[in-house]
C-alpha cells in the first residue's frame, strides 16, 4: 500500500485521481473509479443545469461509499454556465471535494473553503500554481505538456514542471499527463508528486460510459495519433488526430491566419458529445493524451488501479535495490 498526502487528505487507498472529463464523468465511472480505491470525478458541466447535477451526484452516492468529487472549470464563453448554482448544489449535496480549473477561480475557492471542502486545482504552470496555493487550495494537480485537453501555451512537459513544483510548492501537487500505468506513478512520486491524475486512460475502462469502438480506437492507436488545435488562436488543446482535426490545423494555417469563428462549427462541443455516443471516431474533435502510446488494453477500473499499485510498489522496492553502501577504504 503506498501512502501519500493525498491518500491520508482524500481517504482513499491508491493515489490516483479520475480527472474531470467533458460528457465522460457520468456516474458509472466516477463511483467505479472511488469503489477501486482511487478519486473519482463527477463532470458538473456534462450536466445541462445544476439540478441535473443534484441527480447524478445522488446517483453516483448510491453507486459507491467512497469518497468522490465534482470537477467544475472555468470556460470562456459568450453564454458561461451557472457556476455558482452547480457549485452551491453540489455544497449542498454534501460533496466534499473539488476539482477546478480554468481561469480566475478565486471566487468557486473562496466558496468551497468557506464550506470546509477540499479543493484540488488544475494548472500549467508554476507561475499560476503559486497562485492557487496563495488562494487557498488544499493541492495543486500540474498538467504538463502531454496531457490531453489545454496543456497552457508554454509548452513545458511533466518532467520538468514536477521538478519545479517540488522547489516551489508547499502544498501538495499531483501530476497529470502521460500517465497510465504504475511506472508513471512511481516516476511521479520519485518527482515529488503526491499522486496521479489520468483522464485519457480512465476513458477506456469498461465502466466509461463512451462508446465501445472509441475505447478500441484509443487502444489501437499511439502517441502519434494527437494534435494541436487552437494553436494560432493561442488557447491550445490536444485532440485526437482525425479527419476533423486536421481540417481545423489546415484552415489555422492558411495565409492570413484564422479566426474562431472559421472553425466553430467543426469544434462544436455537441459533435464532440456524439463522438461518444454514435463510436465514429471521424465525427468531431474529441481530447487525447500523448498516454495513448501506453493503452493496450480496457481493463475495469478495479483491475486498472489494483495493477498501477502493484506496478509501482514493485518499481519503488526494487529501486530501493539499487543503492549500496559505499565500500570503507
Amino acid at each position: 500500500m503506498i501512502t501519500t498526502a493525498l491518500t491520508e487528505l482524500l481517504g482513499i487507498r491508491v493515489p490516483v485521481v479520475q480527472g474531470g472529463m467533458q460528457w465522460v464523468g457520468k456516474p458509472p465511472l466516477p463511483a467505479a473509479v472511488s469503489n477501486a480505491g482511487g478519486l473519482g470525478l463527477i463532470t458538473a458541466l456534462t450536466q445541462p443545469n445544476p439540478e441535473a447535477l443534484r441527480t447524478v451526484i445522488r446517483e453516483t452516492r448510491a453507486a459507491t461509499d467512497k469518497p468522490f468529487g465534482v470537477n467544475l472549470t472555468i470556460l470562456p464563453s459568450i453564454n458561461p454556465p451557472d457556476y455558482e448554482g452547480f457549485a452551491r448544489v453540489a455544497v449542498e449535496e454534501g460533496v466534499k471535494i473539488f476539482e477546478t480549473a480554468g481561469n480566475n477561480p478565486g471566487k468557486l475557492i473562496e466558496f468551497f473553503k468557506s464550506h470546509g471542502c477540499i479543493v484540488i486545482h488544475k494548472c500549467t504552470t508554476i507561475r499560476h500554481a503559486k497562485s492557487a496555493e496563495r488562494l487557498g487550495v488544499d493541492v495543486v494537480s500540474i498538467d504538463g505538456f502531454e496531457c490531453a485537453g489545454h496543456p497552457g501555451e508554454e509548452d513545458i512537459g511533466g518532467l520538468v514542471l514536477l521538478a519545479r513544483a517540488a522547489q516551489e510548492l508547499k502544498v501538495p501537487y499531483i501530476a497529470s499527463g502521460g500517465i497510465g500505468d504504475g511506472r508513471g506513478l512511481a516516476a511521479c512520486l520519485a518527482l515529488g508528486a503526491a499522486g496521479v491524475n489520468m483522464g485519457t486512460r480512465f476513458m477506456c475502462t469498461v465502466e466509461s460510459p463512451i462508446h465501445q469502438n472509441i475505447k478500441e480506437k484509443i487502444v489501437a492507436s499511439t502517441e502519434y495519433d494527437t494534435t494541436h488545435i487552437f494553436r494560432t488562436l493561442n488557447n491550445t488543446s490536444r485532440v485526437f488526430k482525425n479527419v476533423v482535426s486536421k481540417e481545423v490545423v489546415a484552415i489555422e494555417h492558411r495565409p492570413g491566419g484564422a479566426k474562431f469563428e472559421d472553425v466553430r462549427d467543426l469544434v462544436s462541443g455537441a459533435r464532440g458529445k456524439i463522438v461518444f455516443e454514435n463510436g465514429d471516431p471521424d465525427y468531431g474533435v474529441w481530447t487525447a493524451g500523448l498516454v495513448l502510446g501506453l493503452i493496450k488494453d480496457i481493463p475495469t477500473c478495479e483491475e486498472l488501479l489494483s495493477r498501477i499499485e502493484r506496478e509501482a510498489e514493485e518499481i519503488i522496492g526494487g529501486m530501493a535495490k539499487l543503492v549500496k553502501a559505499k565500500a570503507k577504504l
